[in-house]
């Protein structure tokens, strides 16, 4: 192989070792500003399932207060149709949480990976690295945990509200009252959760960005 030949395949080497170095820190954060606009849809969700259900509430205590056994029909009709949206949304948010917990978790390896060829190879690796993709695994994988028991969660409401549907006595209508403000309850915590999460995904984008530019 002569000169010319040589330099050249050391230089399209090289460009492709850099072009690897910045392709998965640009991927990953396109990946973390997907997230990061899921995460923003999901509590807008969330704030109008709140508002929906309060004003499901509001419109229960009016048809108790008034015996309005038509209303009171409506209203549940109402919240049966909450439930199933409320339901599908919560299949589709376990589902993201899930891939998004795949996908840390796959992070996590590489990088514990690429700390050990660094220490066979006597480099030195920065520990802070796994650290982070430790903790966004371990955050992960709670968020899928509390998708799952939020699932559960409506599953036993709904449960409870089609035994108790039709009825109209006051012990059924206290407990009917006592499944709205749970859901209502839920769907707050949920809201809390979002928050707590898109300021882990925004943290995320800042650690892939100083990555980025360190690689």
């Amino acid at each position: 192989m002569n000169v010319i030949s040589s330099a050249l395949v050391a230089g399209l080497l090289l460009a492709g070792s850099a072009q690897a170095q910045h392709r998965y820190p640009q991927s990953e954060r396109a990946q973390d500003r997907r997230e990061i606009r899921e995460t923003r849809r999901e509590l807008r969700d969330d704030r109008r399932d709140v508002a929906e259900l309060r004003a499901v509430l509001s419109r229960f205590d009016s048809a108790w207060a008034r015996r309005d056994a038509r209303e009171m029909s409506a209203v549940e009709d109402r919240l049966r149709e909450l439930l199933r949206a409320e339901m599908r949304e919560s299949r589709r948010e376990l589902s993201s949480a899930s891939a998004e917990a795949h996908r840390s978790q796959r992070e996590l390896r590489a990088e514990q990976w690429e700390a050990r060829d660094d220490a066979s190879w006597g480099r030195r690796s920065p520990r802070r690295e796994v650290r982070d993709d430790r903790r966004d695994a371990r955050d992960d994988r709670r968020d899928v945990r509390a998708e799952v028991a939020s699932i559960r969660t409506r599953q036993a409401i709904a449960r409870e509200l089609m035994e108790l549907e039709g009825r109209r006595n006051g012990g059924a209508l206290h407990r009917k009252r006592d499944l709205i403000q749970e859901l209502i309850e839920l769907a707050e915590r949920e809201i809390h959760q979002g928050r707590q999460e898109l300021k882990e995904d925004q943290r995320e984008l800042r650690e892939d960005r100083r990555d980025g530019w360190r690689g």
